[in-house]
């Protein structure tokens, strides 16, 4: 018997990623992603425990990361919501901070709200910043009881329940015991203020929390039947929670997978440079429907509480990703001035490419690599599709017609082109547009598609160094393996810091370690960080810095002057405002190491790839039978049934003691 297997599982847009590991071996699964995520996630677990030759009840943890919240927002198939607020500010979700989404755009459209105005009601109660100044008359939330009947969930947000919740509480417990719906509460959800993004974000934890709590139920009964243990949930943060912890508060699943593909990311990148000294790097997945992309600096993975799902503020700490829609499946197509596009349009996995032979008839991402020769004819992709060529071939052939372009190669190089635009504007946004120097980080790059990609996009930024890690195709999956456990908690405290009392604040912490400590659900005992969330008196936003324990007021007022001076380059002489004190309570866990040795011969012959519009005969390998120490010149194409790795011309790379693969030249 294999020895304490662990399993983990991503479910993408177009594959659901599985890994699997036990003391001494990493085995992989790709199966297509299905409607029902769940069972598609089963489908993959018992595909990795037959490849692994192990029975799925010999599973003893199961960690999971998923679509179904983001999915929800982005298809706008959640829940019937509706929304309780104080009366008079019903409207707040469309008012919101009053800014145009193109300022010289006549026709811009913002997002629609998720909860329309006729399913908006106002009760007649108010709470200030100093505490309650009308209380909130049960009568009326009875009889509003019997209008949110038809209610398939319910968020309450009343103005300053950050401040005092009783009016909230009061309100919550009433619809709670007449309705059988879920009711989401901004105090439990998020004790902020700014009655905008606390709003925002109570009512998208409303509106995809009957989805996440079935299916959630759905995969929980599916696993327990086949001797697997419940799923343990990656959640925006970066840490793993119990479901019932995700259940009650599902906004947190918005970034479950892009998180899970970061942390993966950081661990494969110290493993593979072991020790060098760098700034960090950028993570760049590369999936069947969009691209994320994230900052790894000094170690620490970049986290905010100021991010948007779709034109949808959501302020709940979370991994700082930035997220386009160009991925393996983004449809190619030619907008009313006659320029080629990629994206955001996906493919999805049904039909999928018309390379997969499904039924698909759009040109994608994917097509136009098969037709340059980056993915093979005889390619099975995730060990289960095999490609069709020439529909392929057919498809950018049309796209070509179209666009006026001669033939589907060049059809074919527009698209690459295209998409790598699209992804470098990405990259930028997390690296120039706030101050980094690109050209220092290294690239890792993962997903199904990713690795396809990387070395032209380092070329575009003068990037040098990228690294492909062995389950690069699968690093979402592979990154929740070493997942930490972590919950936040959170309380609103505004004074000037020279005037806050240090006692109080004391006091609060330890309110809010209790709070954070009350959801660890493993054995160790975890970590405690303490963060104050700090602006100077008169901004808009706050830099969160670490508080030590004892709080020391000049120290804590030292690290926001520093911090304010590396995110903006200068710092002020104004008085500093507190604005927040937030704590995490984080278990650590570490990604497990397996051994690699690769094969004697990994060579699988030569194909024809276009690159810069010349045609190149290169070598194609077998990247699992690459042996450590093995220099791959470009070009040059690895493949595996997860992903492909195209090296460019002016690119070599050296396979690392675990099978990553460290990728220099090109870029400067």
């Amino acid at each position: 018997m294999v020895a304490t297997p662990h399993v983990s599982v991503d479910v993408g847009g177009t594959f659901t990623d599985v890994v699997l590991t036990t003391d001494s071996d990493l085995v992989t699964a790709k199966v297509p992603s299905t409607a029902d995520q769940s069972e598609g996630v089963l489908e993959g677990i018992r595909k990795a425990c037959d490849r692994a030759g192990i029975a799925p009840d010999e599973v003893a943890t199961f960690t999971h990361a998923m679509t179904v919240s983001v999915n929800a927002l982005l298809e706008r198939n959640g829940a019937e919501t509706a929304l309780v607020t104080t009366d008079g500010f019903r409207d707040v979700l469309e008012i919101g901070r009053q800014t145009r989404p193109a300022l010289y755009d006549l026709d811009a459209e913002r997002t629609p709200p998720l909860v329309p105005r006729r399913r908006r009601y106002g009760l007649d109660e108010r709470a200030t910043t100093k505490g309650i100044e009308m209380p909130v008359d049960p009568a009326e939330v009875d009889a509003l009881a019997e209008e949110l009947a038809d209610a398939e969930s319910i968020a309450v947000s009343l103005l300053h329940a950050y401040n005092d919740s009783e009016n909230e509480a009061i309100v919550a417990d009433r619809l709670r015991k007449a309705l059988d719906v879920p009711v989401s509460v901004s105090h439990e959800v998020l004790p902020a203020f700014r009655e905008y993004e606390r709003t925002s974000t109570t009512v998208v934890d409303a509106y995809v929390r009957p989805a996440i709590d079935s299916y959630l139920g759905r995969l929980t009964e599916r696993a327990t039947e086949a001797g697997i243990p419940a799923p343990r949930v990656m959640q925006s943060n970066g840490g793993i929670a119990d479901p019932e912890t995700v259940r009650k508060r599902a906004v947190t699943t918005v970034l479950s997978g892009p998180a899970a593909g970061v942390v993966g990311a950081k661990a494969s990148a110290e493993r593979a440079v072991d020790g060098e000294a760098f700034d960090g790097v950028v993570t760049f997945d590369m999936g069947g429907t969009s691209s994320d992309v994230s900052l790894v600096r000094d170690g620490e993975i970049a986290r905010t509480t100021d991010a948007e799902i779709d034109g949808l503020p959501i302020a709940m700490p979370m991994v700082d990703v930035n997220t386009v829609g160009s991925g393996g499946g983004s449809i190619a197509w030619v907008d009313a001035g006659g320029a080629l596009r990629v994206g955001p349009e996906s493919a999805g996995a049904d039909p999928g490419p018309a390379c997969y032979g499904s039924g698909g008839g759009k040109p994608t991402v994917t097509d136009a690599n098969v037709v340059l020769g980056y993915i093979g004819a005889d390619a099975a992709l995730g060990g289960e599709v095999s490609l069709d060529v020439e529909a392929a071939r057919d498809v950018l052939a049309e796209l070509a017609d179209e666009a006026g372009l001669d033939s589907a190669q060049e059809a074919a190089e527009g698209v690459y082109r295209v998409a790598n635009a699209n992804m470098t504007r990405a990259i930028r946004s997390v690296t120039i547009e706030r101050g980094y120097d690109p050209r220092e980080f290294g690239l890792v790059a993962f997903g199904g598609a990713g690795p396809m990609h990387a070395t032209a996009l380092a070329e575009r930024l003068e990037m040098d160094r990228v690294i492909v890690p062995l389950a690069g195709g699968v690093l979402s999956a592979y990154g929740l393996l070493g997942a930490d456990e972590q919950h936040d908690a959170m309380h609103t405290h505004r004074t000037l810091l020279d005037e806050a009392d240090p006692s109080e604040l004391e006091a609060i912490y330890d309110a809010l370690t209790t709070e954070a400590r009350a959801d660890v659900t493993a054995d160790e005992e975890p970590t405690i960080e303490r963060i104050a969330e700090l602006r100077y008196d008169g901004q808009s936003f706050e830099l969160g810095v670490p508080v030590d324990e004892p709080l020391a007021i000049d120290e804590v007022r030292e690290r926001f002057n520093a911090a304010h001076e590396r995110a903006y380059g200068y710092r002020m002489d104004e008085p500093v405002e507190l604005v927040a004190l937030r704590v995490s309570a984080r278990v650590e866990h570490d990604v497990p190491t397996t051994g690699y040795e690769g094969a004697p011969d990994a060579n699988l012959g030569t194909r024809t790839a276009v690159f810069d519009g010349e045609r190149h005969e290169l070598p194609v390998f077998a990247r699992s039978g690459v042996t450590p120490g093995t220099t791959i010149d470009g070009p040059a194409v690895l493949e595996d049934d997860e992903s492909t790795v195209v090296v460019r011309p002016g690119w070599s790379g050296t396979v690392q003691p675990d099978g990553a693969l460290v990728l220099e030249g090109g870029g400067r």
